[in-house]
């Protein structure tokens, strides 16, 4: 039997997952690594984690082969977005990589509508200028570190270090760049424009691929490092979620995604590179080929039942906390939560903004806040899913992949709050399942991603909204949409006083 490596770089560890020519994931292993928080709103991470530990994952994985490493055909990637690495002529790292969440930026997106206008910046690159994107971090440095931002010889997204340090190889490909704001996402290519505008020199932006494209074997220092077989193939891979989407079969119209991790995303696929969404939601390059999707995004989706967890419950596992959640009716008995934990996305692009419960009182228990956390992040993704509908996009079913597919009061409570039907895969890996297909695609194994998809990726279970609930949530949802503005002028008052 072959096999194929996805490997998913993620936010807070990377996941390593083997799979078989049949789509079974015959083993998946994990290796966390930590954010480095300096201020409120700062998050970066020391890339030589990514490498240090991805290889770990893979040396453990190699041990554990029943078989030979040469079986092992091919790697490919799915990778945390918008993250800035940076190196100079050497290749030498020339700071912490500055993280998606990393929200430091907000005088830097400032600039970049002022000198290219919204207008204009939408036209090329299809998104408005966030905290959250590559470029203003870009700037960010050439205006407060331009010691470093002197020495930049290259730039880098996540994944595509790890690969470098794999192959010696430097690239990025289409789905990772859309989220830099240098990239003309309808061209495909390096946009001269945005790089001029900003003092940025072209030859920083490393070379582009197809997601599926080979990048070259392993080095020999790799393979022994690793114990896999110098001759495994390397391809360029994904965005996390351009890759969360092939994984979970999102690869023609009409197929929506609901992936929720760290953060939350609702992602639709489009053929029409000329759609317009006024910059209301993202618009990026699919892994697929001559493909786009539209995407909608909650900063702290999973991460915030997470830090309740690590706050409040930090004896307790996920399952644990979520255990009898059903048992809390809809609307956590008159508690609601809003997931800003670290600012906002979609539809609310705001870095200051902050989380609150609203209508706490003597008789809410554990169960009631955690009911309330998981409503909250759910209402927040029903933004997105009311802007594509708004935009005349239908909307029915919806994949569900992350945590958010791994308990079942949540899947039914999706169906009902989306009000659409929700469907659960039996193999539920979400980007890493995605990078694999793009390995077994790029290894020849199948002629397309669909073809892969259809063996790959099977339905376990489905949940369709439940009338009655659908009233309920309608009413909240309501109540809901109205604590962002009734809150932000408080959080603007209260930005002074934050570490």
């Amino acid at each position: 039997m072959k096999y194929v490596i996805g490997i998913d770089l993620g936010t807070s560890a990377v996941k390593v997952l083997l799979v078989n020519q049949l789509g079974d994931v015959c083993q998946e292993i994990t290796k966390a690594y930590p954010l480095i928080q300096e201020k409120s709103g700062y998050s970066e991470q020391d890339p030589e984690r990514w490498v240090q530990k991805t290889a770990e994952a893979l040396s453990e994985l190699v041990q554990q082969l029943e078989g030979n490493s040469q079986d092992i055909e091919g790697i490919s990637f799915s990778g945390q977005m918008h993250g800035l690495v940076l190196m100079d002529q050497e290749q030498k790292l020339l700071r912490n990589s500055i993280l998606w969440n990393d929200t430091r930026t907000t005088e830097q997106c400032q600039r970049i509508y002022e000198v290219v206008g919204k207008g204009k910046l939408l036209d090329i690159t299809k998104n408005p200028a966030l905290e959250g994107f590559t470029l203003p971090k870009l700037l960010w440095v050439q205006e407060y570190e331009p010691e470093v931002f002197e020495q930049v010889a290259h730039f880098m997204l996540p994944k595509d270090y790890v690969r470098y340090r794999m192959t010696e190889k430097i690239h990025s490909e289409y789905s990772d760049a859309a989220g830099t704001l240098l990239l003309d996402v309808g061209e495909k290519m390096w946009s001269q424009e945005m790089c001029e505008q900003f003092g940025i020199h072209p030859s920083i932006c490393p070379p582009l691929l197809e997601s599926h494209d080979y990048v070259g074997n392993i080095t020999s220092e790799y393979a022994k490092e690793t114990g896999l077989d110098p001759a495994t193939k390397v391809f360029a891979g994904g965005a996390d979620n351009a890759c969360g989407a092939i994984g979970a079969g999102i690869l023609s119209s009409g197929k929506t995604l609901c992936s929720i991790g760290t953060s939350g995303v609702i992602l639709s696929y489009e053929e029409n590179k000329g759609r317009d969404f006024a910059g209301k939601v993202h618009f990026f390059n699919h892994g697929k080929e001559q493909a786009f999707y539209t995407m909608g995004v909650t900063l702290a989706a999973g991460h915030s039942l997470e830090w309740f967890r690590n706050v409040f419950a930090k004896n307790e596992n996920f399952d644990e906390l979520l255990a009898d959640i059903d048992q809390v009716p809809i609307g956590a008995n008159g508690l609601l939560f809003t997931p800003y934990l670290v600012g906002e996305r979609t539809p609310h692009a705001d870095a200051t903004i902050r989380a609150s419960f609203i209508g706490m009182d003597t008789s809410h228990t554990q169960k009631d806040f955690v009911r309330a956390i998981l409503e909250g992040i759910t209402f927040s993704l029903n933004e997105s899913i009311h802007l594509f509908r708004e935009s005349g996009k239908t909307i029915d079913t919806i994949i569900s992949i992350g945590g958010g597919a791994k308990n079942e009061a949540w899947l039914q409570m999706q169906a009902d709050i989306f009000n659409a039907n929700i469907i659960k895969l039996s193999s539920e890996q979400g980007p890493g399942m995605g990078a694999a297909m793009l390995a077994a695609y790029g290894c020849g194994w199948f002629d397309s991603l669909e073809q892969c998809a259809e063996l790959f990726l099977k339905t376990a279970s489905s949940y369709t909204p439940i009338k009655e609930n659908v009233k309920k949530y309608h009413a909240l949802f309501t109540i809901y949409k109205q604590v962002y503005a009734q809150t932000k002028a408080l959080n603007e008052e209260l930005k002074p006083f934050r570490k």
